[in-house]
């Protein structure tokens, strides 16, 4: 099964939706130039892995250096669902250890939800503020 993108917005998010396989030549460079157009215009992006059946070394490949290039862009990338088989290749990879990797879509996506709500330094709930 050839590989099959989707794109669309939940909100600020965009989703990458990906079905089928993420292997060497036209699955990989499909992904690489889908993900080229997506992330000068994206600030959080899910990489939906849920209907991936199978990857080799270069859709390994593709997903570091997608990383690394949301990471040149600050755009906060998560991927989500990953079958057995790619989840085990990630692991054996170490790309576990650099990817954001969420068991389903909707958790991703309240990974962000939850980003949002918490309080951060800039936050008026942050200022220390003396004690009366």
């Amino acid at each position: 099964m050839k590989l099959s993108l989707e794109k669309r917005n939940r909100g600020d998010v965009m989703i990458v939706q990906c079905q089928g396989r993420i292997v060497y030549r036209d699955e990989a460079a499909a992904l690489s130039r889908l993900l080229a157009e997506v992330l000068p215009h994206a600030r959080k992006l899910v990489l939906d892995l849920s209907g991936v059946t199978s990857m080799d070394s270069a859709g390994i490949g593709e997903l570091a250096l997608l990383q690394n290039r949301a990471q040149n862009r600050n755009v906060s990338l998560k991927c989500a669902g990953p079958t057995a088989l790619v989840r085990n290749l990630l692991d054996l990879t170490n790309l576990n250890l650099v990817l954001d990797i969420y068991a389903s879509l909707d958790d991703a996506l309240e990974a962000f939800r939850e980003e949002r709500s918490a309080p951060t330094l800039e936050q008026p709930g942050w200022i220390n503020r003396p004690s009366q």
